[in-house]
């Protein structure tokens, strides 16, 4: 029997959490960490903070720490600070059926609730900390499968994470069912409908809208402890979202669509990246003898283009800057989102001779995953031909464990230095097995100042 949204969180405890639910969400706690590590350094980030400083203080919600920064906030603020921080980097999971990320959210809002708990003399353990996981992330991508069905425009994650943040602070909380579904109203209701296209065709800081689902989640648990209503979300209840609320409690989203990036960068560029890393491997090809570069693509990964990005915000929307930064870097990591890098000749010049083509069949096959094909062209006029592929990453072609890890310590090491990178590794490895004093320890290196 499927049960109602509210009735899942509500009643959901750690013993119904399998295995390859909690391998998820530990692999996703120590990628989200080396995201946010990263993501502190960025301009980006150093506003969000800015601008959350002057208008969040702490109230009788108590104080919860902002995400690598230590500096004291309401949870809505820190919430806000600390998914701006993650989602400045564009590296966190994702889930392609929802053509978005819903760790960049669930991650700072979370951690910013729990902090101030603990604050109040609630102590906090990872298995409390894990259900609580399970809740955000599969009501979020349940909610935005129904959003993405339901709704014309394709708006940001930060709508639909904004009600599985709601739904899984309420919890926290120690809410009932019936406060659970006014949250997540809530949380839907007053949850950023921000047009994802339009931060693709104008790349700026707005990114991926979970700068304000974060918040906007946590506000709606804390309304809704008082008594505010707001139900039903439309995303989890009435006929249109039944369909895909069905298995709720037995079959888990979150382990059959979650991905990782290998790449910082938008994930429509990956297939991409994939390919010509590959092709240029195998024919032991050079990016001087490299002529020009074509890729056929679904529709909306064509409006990325990004052939001369001005700023990381356009890189990361971007496809053929990439794609000609790893033609010629031979990757595509955090050094290539520096200033000096988006001014590099020889990756301007292999990036201004790529064309992005609009491939009708690759836009119908690309729902719920991402394709494109990839021809590199020499200056003999020779033709390097890839097949049509998806990105790895996927739960078809998952990264390894060796290959995240190593992934978090490019971004946390220079950040964070090796023994505190060492030690977030260490304890998100089983953090649900951890009592209230490890699970103490791992808030505050998540959360204390750099």
């Amino acid at each position: 029997m499927t049960l109602s949204m509210s009735a899942f969180t509500e009643n959901l405890t750690y013993d119904d959490l399998p295995d390859p639910l909690l391998q998820v969400l530990r692999r996703s706690f120590l990628d989200t960490m080396g995201v946010a590590a990263i993501g502190s350094t960025t301009e980006l980030s150093d506003l969000a903070r800015k601008g959350a400083m002057a208008v969040f203080g702490t109230g009788t919600a108590g104080g919860a720490r902002m995400l690598m920064d230590g500096r004291t906030l309401s949870p809505a603020g820190a919430a806000m600070a600390g998914a701006f921080m993650v989602d400045s980097i564009d590296a966190h999971d994702g889930t392609s059926p929802n053509k978005g990320h819903a760790g960049s959210a669930i991650f700072p809002a979370l951690l910013a609730v729990a902090d101030a708990m603990r604050g109040g003399g609630t102590p906090i353990t990872g298995r409390d900390f894990a259900t609580w996981l399970a809740v955000a992330y599969e009501v979020s991508y349940r909610a935005g499968q129904v959003q993405h069905a339901t709704c014309a425009d394709y708006h940001t994650s930060g709508a639909w994470t904004a009600v599985g943040v709601a739904a899984a602070c309420a919890k926290m909380l120690g809410c009932d069912g019936e406060a659970i579904r006014h949250a997540a109203g809530i949380g839907e209701y007053h949850g950023p409908r921000s047009q994802m296209m339009r931060c693709i065709d104008h790349p700026t800081m707005l990114r991926d809208g979970v700068g304000w689902g974060a918040p906007s989640g946590v506000t709606a648990a804390y309304l809704a402890r008082e008594g505010f209503t707001g139900a039903p979300a439309l995303t989890c209840e009435g006929k249109d979202a039944e369909p895909y609320w069905e298995g709720l409690g037995d079959q888990w989203l979150t382990v059959k669509h979650t991905h990782y990036k290998p790449y910082p960068c938008c994930r429509w560029a990956h297939p991409s990246l994939d390919a010509v890393q590959e092709l240029m491997t195998k024919n032991s090809l050079t990016h001087a003898r490299v002529k020009a570069v074509k890729i056929k693509t679904f529709h909306n990964a064509t409006r990325l283009a990004g052939h001369e990005p001005q700023s990381p915000d356009e890189f990361t929307y971007a496809i053929a800057f990439p794609v000609a930064a790893m033609i010629v870097r031979g990757q595509v990591g955090i050094d290539e989102l520096t200033s000096e890098t988006l001014k590099d000749p020889d990756i301007l010049r292999i990036s201004r001779a790529t064309e992005l083509i609009d491939d009708p069949h690759l836009t119908k096959i690309s729902d719920g995953k991402r394709w494109a094909q990839v021809t590199i062209i020499d200056v003999d006029g020779v033709e390097y031909i890839d097949a049509p592929r998806t990105p790895r990453g996927d739960t078809d072609m998952p990264l390894s464990d060796t290959e995240i890890s190593r992934k978090f310590h490019s971004f946390a090491d220079p950040v964070l230095g090796l023994e505190r990178a060492n030690r977030i590794e260490a304890l998100t490895a089983n953090f649900d097995t951890l009592g209230k004093t490890g699970f103490a320890e791992l808030l505050d290196l998540c959360l204390r100042e750099i």
